[in-house]
């Protein structure tokens, strides 16, 4: 049984086309296996070793090759024997970077990769790994994520695990470029507040799909209005947490408070693309806007109106009855009065 551990070392590398990246790499290029005190990073190189480098970024037309390099650093006081993989990158769920299984036969920009089967690096050692990259001559323009990784397996009970760290290659194809993206999927719900003198929030929920062939990130934002005013949220999140890559798609929810359910609600998202990384020039992406409406009726209110109502009737009907009360203790007093002559 072999399970992948890639996720912990690799998920983080999403960042590392994001500012502060070089930190980053730091942080996350260690893996520790369980049973072992071996320790190892993995770094864009070129041929001398590390070079500075958090992610690799390629732009090479079909048909192209370059020899490109990582650096692999054995921080334990033993020899190790790396396994090397090369596969496509995605993005996961959450934004990050991630790597498909060293089993998994790569069918994008991993399979334009050829690097070595394994290294073996001494103690405290660096070894410096090519990576080849033949871009074949019919593929299609725009960005195909890849990444290599140095990996080591371990044996815990009858489990088999692949401990994995990696560096993120970023290969984009010359040709047309299109940043597009798509808003789908929009859901939206009122929550209200008990308290009738305070608004409610509506939650919504959509999907922006790049339908583009570059990577692409997205602000959001989402405005909501009533008979009585506006109120906006704008995407607080970093950019990497945005970044979209082609092809797929990221779900957001904002909520945005202050609506009042004064009956619909015009709800309005807007995702203003632009693409990841550095500038393309000449390519611009437009801005994507969808409406929806939702429907917030003034339960609160209602039911506080018509406390209000019960108690103006309750205080007039106890008004009345205490007059004739009064009138007829008054007509008692009177009648059993002696009138003078």
């Amino acid at each position: 049984m072999t399970t992948s551990r890639s996720r912990g070392a690799l998920a983080r590398l999403a960042a590392l086309h994001a500012v502060g990246v070089t930190l980053l790499v730091a942080m996350v290029a260690f893996a520790t296996p369980s049973d072992a005190d071996i320790t190892w990073s993995v770094v864009p190189a070129d041929a001398n070793g590390p070079d500075g480098r958090s992610v690799i970024d390629l732009e090479l037309a079909g048909g192209q090759q370059v020899i490109e390099h990582v650096a692999v650093i054995n921080r334990s006081t033993q020899p190790v024997d790396f396994g090397i993989d090369a596969n496509d990158g995605y993005l996961t769920s959450k934004g990050y970077f991630d790597m498909r299984p060293s089993d998994a036969e790569p069918v994008d920009g991993g399979a334009w990769l050829e690097v070595p089967d394994k290294v073996t690096t001494a103690a405290g050692a660096t070894s410096v790994v090519p990576v080849k990259v033949s871009i074949p001559q019919n593929a299609t323009p725009g960005d195909h994520p890849a990444g290599v990784t140095a990996s080591l397996e371990t044996i815990s009970g009858q489990v088999r695990v692949q401990n994995r760290v990696g560096v993120r290659l970023n290969i984009r194809v010359t040709g047309d470029y299109v940043a597009k993206v798509a808003v789908t999927d929009v859901r939206a719900e009122y929550t209200g507040s008990w308290n009738p003198f305070a608004a409610g929030s509506v939650e919504v929920t959509y999907t922006v799909a790049n339908a583009g062939n570059v990577r692409l990130v997205t602000d959001n934002r989402v405005l909501t209005s009533t008979f009585v005013g506006e109120s906006s949220w704008s995407d607080p999140s970093a950019a990497k947490a945005r970044e979209i890559m082609p092809g797929g798609s990221r779900t957001f929810v904002a909520r945005v408070p202050g609506a009042w359910p004064l009956g619909p609600i015009g709800t309005t998202i807007a995702a203003i693309p632009s693409p990841a990384g550095k500038p393309v020039p000449g390519v611009t992406a437009e801005r994507v806007a969808i409406d929806t409406t939702v429907w917030a009726l003034p339960w609160p209110q209602l039911a506080l109106l018509a406390l209000l109502v019960l108690a103006f009737f309750a205080i007039r009907v106890l008004a009345a009855w205490r007059r004739r009360r009064i009138e007829k203790l008054i007509m008692l007093h009177t009648r059993g009065t002696p009138q003078e002559a």
